[in-house]
């Protein structure tokens, strides 16, 4: 499976929500593409993901200027 633009294998076929869990990102929101669609978040515990997949995953960061 490729996540952004790196190639990770994954030990067994899982859903989106448990694959972002595993990364590190079940705490921040994210915006998710897979394979060229964007994903609801209502959809992420539905959606099963293997290793032929692509997913871009994109968190959204504070800052600027006051």
């Amino acid at each position: 499976m490729e996540i952004n633009g790196r190639f990770h294998q994954l030990s067994e076929p899982m859903t989106l929500a448990e694959l972002l869990a595993l990364a590190g990102y079940e705490s921040r929101p994210v915006a998710v593409m897979l394979n060229d669609q964007i994903i609801p978040q209502t959809d992420l515990s539905a959606t099963q993901v293997g290793d032929a997949d692509r997913l871009e995953v994109v968190s959204f960061v504070g800052g600027g200027q006051p």
